[in-house]
């Protein structure tokens, strides 16, 4: 992640004054006259990424909002955000839309690139779209510039990058990989002897060390930073070199094996084992299949990991309760997959996803693109008038609205006083983790309560 930091335009409108307009349109693709053929009353276009969805709508103005993510790239992939969107939209639109207005989803894939990424934000603006909301990509300083340029908010990213954390214009529904690292070295303090973080060498992953350790110092521990490359398709010299890392002392405890012991339940005669910490995205299942392939060298060593780079999915591919995750420290954003919390999420994928086997309700793309989308049908919901823009959802999120997701987080608001306020992190207001471990070969919680890592994210960027 990087550290540039992004304040509101000056001027005496203060930070959401009339925005200077656009940049300069690129030429216009079938796609997008297609879309805007949707806007001028089309609105049964399913194909380009656009999906209206069906029912009679209300008496509003159609809402046009932006998703997008990665898909098909040599990296990390983030198809099933892009899929809820248009599941969302299909749903919502099917009962008449959102406070009398259809929803209109238009998808970009973000490939993984700044580029990739600046481009989703021009659509954006050709688009028309009032929010980008539920996306991911890494590089926040290529999409946010144009769409502060546009007065386009941003609700509930990925958390992947500091921008997101920073911006005026950014409305994060959980507290991103800052939140995740810190909240794992917290769940990993007084369980293992010594820790090896395995992360992407890249702007992204500089800063995972020094969260994670901020966890650590819980019990005096620290990481072994272990650096790798994020596409690459063989980690065999990479996990060798994070468990002498991470080893200890000799034993029948092989990877992810072992007990299930809580949070600060290390001590006692038993050695700890050691841990090693892979954060590669969805090349962390390229990474513990090389990780597995070690020959034994007797070292005490379990595995972990963070929602978004391990899940479900994950674990049942590589062998279930008989696979290297068995036994694997996990931290998460939200509830478990199986807990009765998504069950409305579920029930919408079933009936309106068709059978697209991108959108796994255990994913945490997914299930941020769901409570993304929560969060602004709430607002359009509460501003109750028949024409939605930019510049009242902004308005609306900037002076209060509250946003319950059922349990899923916290209540969500974003006025001044409910912001950590942390330099690195100003705009997290969910700093709020789940511990989860993988049993009998399912992500289940660890603890049934989540936990508040503010004062670790203080810690981890104190002089």
């Amino acid at each position: 992640m990087t550290r540039r930091r992004r304040s509101p335009p000056p001027g005496p409108g203060g930070p959401h004054s009339t925005p200077p307009g656009p940049p300069a349109a690129t030429a216009r693709t079938p796609a997008a006259t297609a879309a805007a053929a949707a806007t001028a009353g089309v609105l049964l276009i399913t194909g380009c990424g656009v999906v209206p969805g069906g029912g009679s709508g209300g008496s509003g103005e159609p809402v046009t909002v932006l998703t997008f993510a990665p898909e098909k790239t040599g990296a990390t992939n983030m198809p099933g955000m892009n899929a809820m969107a248009d599941t969302y939209a299909r749903w919502v639109n099917a009962r008449g839309g959102v406070g009398g207005h259809r929803l209109r989803v238009v998808t970009c894939n973000e490939r993984n690139t700044a580029q990739g990424a600046s481009a989703c934000a021009r659509r954006a603006v050709e688009e028309g779209a009032v929010a980008v909301v539920g996306s991911y990509s890494q590089h926040g300083d290529a999409f946010l510039p144009t769409l502060e340029a546009a007065g386009i908010p941003f609700i509930g990213g990925f958390g992947i990058s500091d921008e997101e954390f920073s911006s005026y214009l950014s409305f994060p529904v959980n507290g991103g990989q800052p939140a995740l690292l810190a909240g794992h070295g917290l769940q990993l303090a007084g369980v293992c002897d010594r820790v090896a973080l395995v992360r992407p060498d890249s702007a992204a992953g500089d800063q995972l060390p020094e969260l994670l350790n901020a966890g650590l110092a819980a019990a005096g521990n620290s990481t072994a930073d272990v650096l790798a490359r994020e596409d690459a398709t063989d980690y065999t010299g990479v996990a060798s070199r994070a468990r002498t890392e991470a080893g200890t002392a000799s034993g029948d405890a092989g990877p992810g094996s072992g007990p299930d012991p809580g949070p600060g339940s290390g001590s006692g005669e038993e050695p700890r084992p050691g841990c090693v910490t892979a954060a590669l995205g969805e090349r962390t299942e390229t990474f513990f299949d090389s990780f597995r392939r070690l020959p034994e060298d007797g070292s005490r060593v379990r595995v972990s990991s963070v929602i978004g780079s391990v899940g479900q999915s994950l674990i049942d591919r590589t062998g279930g309760r008989g696979g290297p995750l068995e036994g694997a420290f996990i931290t998460g954003w939200y509830p478990a997959a199986g807990d009765s919390r998504w069950a409305e999420m579920r029930q919408v994928i079933a009936d309106h996803a068709f059978a697209d086997n991108r959108v796994d309700p255990a994913d945490a793309g997914v299930q941020t693109t769901w409570i993304a989308y929560t969060v602004l049908a709430s607002v359009i919901e509460s501003l109750d008038t028949d024409e939605i823009t930019s510049r009242k959802i902004t308005q609306a999120l900037d002076e209060g609205v509250r946003v319950t997701t059922g349990g899923l987080t916290p209540e969500l608001r974003w006025e001044h006083e409910d912001m950590l306020g942390i330099p690195d992190f100003p705009r997290i207001v969910n700093p709020r983790v789940t511990f989860q471990v993988v049993r009998e070969g399912r992500l289940v919680a660890q603890r049934e309560d989540s936990v508040d890592v503010t004062e670790t994210l203080s810690g981890s960027v104190a002089d």
